[in-house]
């Protein structure tokens, strides 16, 4: 059963519009919170997740070769330093 009263097809064109608006408004409104967000990143120079955990487990890998290259290092440093002092007693 349907009505012919002009008042309620006003208010439900109304209603219509309005939630129309309101979602294009808020539509508005995120695009311009990642917008700042956005800006906001760049201003403080900071990098991805996958990038850091990327950096961080070449560092590490890096570490672990120094220690590996003092570790071959500290033998010949002690000959050396072991043939000095036997060259001045001598």
């Amino acid at each position: 059963m349907q009505t012919q009263n002009p008042f309620l097809d006003e208010m439900a064109k109304l209603t219509t519009a309005a939630m129309g608006l309101a979602q294009a408004a808020g539509e508005e409104a995120k695009a311009a919170f990642r917008s700042q967000a956005d800006r906001m990143v760049a201003e403080f120079d900071l990098i991805r997740r996958e990038d850091f955990d990327a950096l961080k487990a070449e560092v590490a890998a890096l570490r672990a070769e120094v220690d590996a290259l003092k570790g071959e290092r500290k033998p010949a440093v002690r000959a050396k330093a072991a043939a000095s002092k036997s060259a001045g007693s001598a």
